[in-house]
């Protein structure tokens, strides 16, 4: 009988995901595509480059999930040791695959070169175990088991980890039948994962089916909603339909989006919708801003193009903010009025309907102390200011915690939703880390 696939684990390897030196795109999209399928990662771990502690985190798991599944370490240099810990945690020893040894010498000789001696060892494999062909790279995947665990050892590089998933793994698993899983993700701008737990209230209850989560990144809280079980697809989705109205009523006007949505994504869309254009002005956030819209294919049919203007002189150059406003004893560059003088400067050069300004101290340096004429200003002031052809301005102070980097994050991404309200008529309400003037 096929050996049963309940529960799985992800094993990521590389010293550089440990230090943090790269991130592990491979786990999150490993894990949706068991979940797709009905299997549930229980546990996602990296390990180092390093052979004891790899073979331990294999032959642990082996014994606690039905599935694993490992990326990394399959290379041809001395830190690469998935096959020396995959023969170590199975209690075998390593051989030399013919086949193996073929493929990867007809990987170099299609490309008129002679196969390196270092990359015979890929070919390499526990003698109870099989390779996996790998018709992008240099490195053959490995199948084998450890303790109750089916194993499958993959490539680190994406370009030939997913192929070698869909055509050599996918086929290979067997979910649990009767049972299945299925997700969807609701997301929220402007309010505190703590203030969104309190307004889902009864539905967070960890006892319900299906499950509701929430999590918090840059100033995005998600609503997460998960069933698993052994209903039919159709009364699943139904029950997902159910579950979703109700966490969009709780949530109210701070959902913007669902699934793959950005911020960015949303309001060009609404901005296209409406037939209109919107240009932006940055100052601390440096054209961070304009990255983020311009991630999103098609944005030029909206998105007509910006100014950063660092300094004060290129504030009153390019987005013709009046000296007196920069100097003193005017309020200074971080300022609601520097901020609203940016955008209408931006929206009339530019010629947009709409403009965002974001002025503000990212730190680590740049404080200022409470004088006769101003506020002190501490490291992570932010004043964002938006206006509109066809409605009057909107400007807003806002305290960013975090380093710069969080701190400019948090810029762009409040400024989109400060848009995105008055796009979607929605009140102009006071939203997460806004602050009185």
């Amino acid at each position: 009988m096929p050996h049963e696939h309940t529960t799985a684990a992800i094993l990521s390897v590389g010293d550089e995901i440990t230090l943090g030196q790269t991130l592990d795109t491979n786990g999150p999209w490993l894990a949706q595509r068991l979940r797709d399928i009905g299997i549930v990662p229980v546990e996602h771990v990296t390990v180092p480059d390093n052979l004891a502690r790899h073979a331990a985190a294999l032959r642990r798991l082996g014994h606690e999930v039905d599935l694993i599944i490992c990326t990394g370490g399959l290379g041809p240099t001395a830190d690469d040791l998935t096959r020396q810990a995959m023969a170590q945690a199975s209690d075998d020893s390593l051989v030399e695959d013919p086949l193996a040894l073929a493929q990867v010498e007809a990987f170099f000789a299609a490309r008129a070169r002679e196969m390196p001696t270092i990359n015979r060892g890929q070919a390499h494999r526990p003698s109870r175990g099989r390779t996996l062909p790998n018709l992008n790279g240099t490195a053959p995947g490995l199948h084998g088991t450890i303790g109750t665990a089916e194993v499958f050892c993959l490539p680190g590089p994406p370009g030939e980890m997913k192929p070698m998933f869909e055509h050599h793994v996918l086929p290979r698993l067997n979910p649990p039948s009767g049972r299945i899983v299925r997700t969807r993700v609701l997301h929220c701008f402007g309010i505190g994962e703590s203030d969104l737990a309190t307004r889902l209230g009864n539905l967070m209850d960890r006892t319900r089916s299906p499950l509701v989560g929430t999590t918090a990144s840059g100033g995005v809280v998600s609503i997460r909603l998960r069933y698993e079980g052994p209903a039919p697809a159709v009364e699943a989705e139904a029950l997902l339909d159910t579950c979703e109205h109700e966490a969009r009523s709780l949530a109210g006007e701070f959902v913007f989006g669902a699934g793959e949505d950005r911020l960015s994504a949303v309001v060009l869309r609404l901005l296209r919708e409406r037939g209109e254009t919107l240009a932006c002005v940055e100052s601390c956030t440096g054209g961070l801003l304009e990255a983020m819209i311009t991630e999103t294919p098609g944005s030029s049919a909206a998105f007509v193009g910006g100014l950063v203007t660092y300094a004060n002189e290129a504030k009153t150059e390019l987005a013709g903010v009046p000296a007196a406003v920069l100097e003193f004893p005017g309020p200074g560059a971080v300022s609601a009025e520097c901020a609203l003088e940016m955008a209408a400067g931006g929206m009339d050069r530019l010629k947009a309907s709409h403009c965002l300004a974001i002025t503000g101290i990212a730190g680590p340096e740049g404080a200022v102390a409470a004088t006769t004429n101003r506020a002190a200003k501490p490291v992570g002031t932010v004043f964002i200011a938006r206006t509109s052809r066809a409605a009057g301005p909107d400007a807003r102070r806002f305290q960013f915690p975090g380093d710069r980097s969080s701190v400019r994050s948090w810029a762009a991404v409040s400024a989109l939703g400060m848009l995105r309200q008055h796009l979607a008529g929605l009140p102009l309400v006071r939203v997460l880390r806004q602050v009185e003037p």
